[in-house]
């Protein structure tokens, strides 16, 4: 993975102690969640409409240690930039620690020809605040090769987040 460029920083060991861990991990890749989240807010009570985001539904806040209040969610990214080949897809899944404590952590496949940070999505479905934790590990990727490229890869079909740096929110493509 590290001589692929496929993760960068990429940490060839797993970092465990007095933290949440990240790094290579047995069968896969435990990534961190940055600095930056965009916490969700009903100030406005608008609706969340996945076609017509408005992005006055989230609150930026940037920091050590993100409280997420209960019941709710947050969009975050991580530290970690990604260069998906054409024959690799990867799933991630949430890290034991937080959904020990009833945090969910939801992160799309990474597609072949995929570039970019990836948006992280974690919900705090407690009826208490929630800390996350930034710097640190936030969840885990599992990485599938195939036997050949795919035929059309993300890059290929100019996927919509393709090169996404930060935060992205979701949009729709429009017809022009």
């Amino acid at each position: 993975m590290a001589k692929k460029g496929m993760i960068e920083p990429f940490c060839e060991g797993l970092v465990a102690k007095d933290v949440i861990s990240y790094g290579l991990s047995s069968y896969g890749y435990d990534i961190r969640v940055s600095d930056e989240f965009k916490i969700f807010t009903n100030v406005n009570s608008t609706v969340i409409d996945p076609k017509d985001f408005d992005s006055a539904n989230v609150v930026d806040f940037k920091g050590d240690v993100c409280i997420i209040p209960p019941n709710s969610f947050a969009l975050a990214r991580t530290i970690e930039y990604f260069r998906m080949p054409s024959n690799v897809l990867a799933i991630c899944v949430g890290k034991s620690t937080y959904a020990r404590c009833g945090i969910i952590v939801n992160v799309t496949p990474f597609e072949p020809g995929f570039e970019g940070h990836i948006t992280i999505e974690i919900s705090n479905t407690t009826p208490l605040p929630a800390k996350i934790y930034a710097n640190e590990g936030i969840a885990q990727v599992l990485f599938f090769e195939g036997d050949e490229a795919c035929e059309t890869t993300y890059a290929s079909r100019n996927g919509k987040y393709q090169h996404q740096k930060g935060i992205t929110l979701p949009k729709i493509l429009k017809n022009d």
